[in-house]
């Protein structure tokens, strides 16, 4: 079958790609925006790129065309889709019908460490000869690619509650059906879709509605918007993770940066896990895969050997530069939580080495001004915040240690002022920022 994906560079759909093509179907697609790594791992693959929308692009008639939730009416291909009758369907959809039915999905929801956690529990699986497949919202350093196919009946899925698509206004998890799901944690994000929490309490409702009686749920203790959702009904087994609390699966820190942390099963020590990752909220994240894993059947201290190896995710805190004593990560922020927890992590691992943040606030919660007020408390952890902000955006609430540029070349001036040995410059975007990564990589030295 030919199919053709629109929006194919999105780490959902750049993914799906590689599932179809694995399935042996000729697979093309078409996106505005192609930067890496996804459209590297799309040429990689062999996949044929078209950059913009147009019906020129849908020339030859593919047999399916499968829609991206970035695109609605009005764009041009979207359009060409409907006047010319093509069959289209929801990638989401697509998955469920053609990937993941008869499976054992594992899925990982939550605003936060979704990507993360998701490779956790695929590379814990991997390491125990379970052969999972598995989708990814981002590019696993330990598998060096998105998504795969296997012939293995586990597959761990990123679980995402933005929409299907413009004719499918449901979250996307809710076509996945998992037997094993991790609700890492709720917070208030996509507010382009969501008027509130609740509404996206509601729709984890959704959510949870699908896993079965004798499946299992896996949350943070008290996570009080989970607690809540929870309360809405629930049929499935809670298994509850904790730091330092009374969790089934608990964490004993070692460490004040997370690098090193005990870890216990109900009452007792399964072992010590010692990983190059920083933060809490990578322990948190770290003892949901465990459980998850442990859910079919792999021991603690199992999982623990496998974490140990754990090389994270491309474009989480991954250091793309170290020269002349500064080093460079690119990291992709989305939403304050996760900016503080992250240079928090940072901040306990370096101690008093200086810390400059630089911020694309890029998502479309942070572009239309959910989080003008926050955005700045959440770089508290840094000695120096630089937030690009273009004249259209909405004003911003300024810390003292903050300050806002319009151009990436002010930025760049300022990063050459600024740095200096032992420096450490965290590039935080979910976009490519410009290219501002590779400037500053070239402006080291």
């Amino acid at each position: 079958m030919r199919i053709h994906i629109l929006g194919i560079c999105g780490t959902f759909m750049a993914g799906l790609a590689v599932l179809a093509k694995q399935l042996g179907h000729e697979v093309s697609g078409s996106d505005q925006n192609v930067y890496p790594p996804m459209s590297d791992q799309l040429r990689e693959q062999g996949i044929t790129l078209k950059e913009g929308y147009c019906a020129e692009n849908l020339s030859d008639k593919p047999d399916l065309v499968i829609i991206g939730n970035a695109l609605s009416r009005g764009n041009a291909e979207v359009e060409a889709v409907l006047n010319q009758n093509l069959r289209y369907i929801s990638g989401a959809q697509w998955l469920a019908e053609n990937v993941l039915q008869d499976k054992w999905v594992l899925a990982v929801a939550g605003t936060h460490g979704k990507t993360t956690t998701s490779s956790m529990l695929a590379w814990i699986l991997e390491s125990n000869g379970y052969n999972p497949s598995f989708l990814i919202g981002g590019i696993p350093l330990n598998f060096g690619v998105s998504a795969r196919l296997t012939d293995s009946n586990f597959f761990v899925i990123e679980a995402d509650e933005y929409d299907a698509a413009f004719f499918d206004k449901r979250s996307k998890f809710v076509h996945y059906r998992p037997r094993t799901a991790i609700l890492n944690n709720l917070e208030y994000d996509h507010a382009d879709i969501f008027p509130d929490l609740a509404a996206i309490q509601k729709q984890f409702h959704h959510f949870v509605r699908t896993v079965p009686s004798e499946g299992l749920l896996i949350a943070p203790e008290n996570d009080l918007a989970i607690e809540e959702t929870l309360a809405l009904g629930c049929w499935t087994p809670v298994s509850y993770t904790s730091i330092q609390g009374e969790g089934t699966w608990n964490a004993d820190l070692l460490t004040s940066d997370g690098s090193h942390f005990i870890v216990y099963f109900g009452v007792h020590n399964q072992g010590e896990v010692h990983w190059n990752l920083t933060g809490e909220h990578n322990v948190r994240n770290a003892l949901a895969a465990m459980a998850a894993a442990h859910h079919v059947g792999v021991l603690p201290h199992d999982s623990i050997r496998a974490l140990s190896n754990f090389q994270n995710v491309k474009r989480r805190m991954e250091v793309i530069a170290s020269k002349n004593g500064v080093t460079i990560y690119d990291d992709f922020a989305h939403h304050p939580t996760a900016i503080a927890t992250t240079l928090d992590g940072l901040r306990q691992r370096v101690g008093g080495e200086k810390i400059i943040a630089i911020v694309e606030p890029r998502s479309n919660t942070m572009r239309l001004g959910v989080h003008q007020h926050t955005l700045a408390a959440s770089l508290r952890a840094a000695d120096l915040a630089i937030i690009y902000q273009p004249e259209s955006q909405s004003a911003l609430t300024l810390a003292s240690n903050t300050v806002v540029y319009q151009t990436l070349d002010e930025i760049v001036a300022r990063f050459q002022n600024e740095i200096h040995s032992g420096c450490h410059v965290v590039v935080m975007s979910n976009g490519s920022f410009g290219g501002l990564h590779s400037r500053l990589v070239n402006e080291q030295g």
